[in-house]
């Protein structure tokens, strides 16, 4: 299984970062949101964030 760590400053990642973070691509990431498999926070018409434990609990499910 594996562990995802954040640190309490940085609790909510850009769509970009959590990309990164999973070694997927954006498109993908914005598939996993419309789908359902991640959920995301819409800051804004250009700006959308996922909660880290969001993250860490994606990853574990898989």
């Amino acid at each position: 299984m594996i562990s995802f760590q954040y640190t309490e400053t940085k609790y909510m990642l850009t769509v970009q970062e959590t990309a990164r973070v999973l070694g997927v691509s954006v498109h993908t990431v914005y598939r996993l949101i419309s789908s359902g498999e991640l959920s995301a926070i819409k800051v804004s018409s250009r700006k959308t964030v996922i909660k880290a434990e969001e993250i860490e609990r994606y990853i574990n499910r898989k």
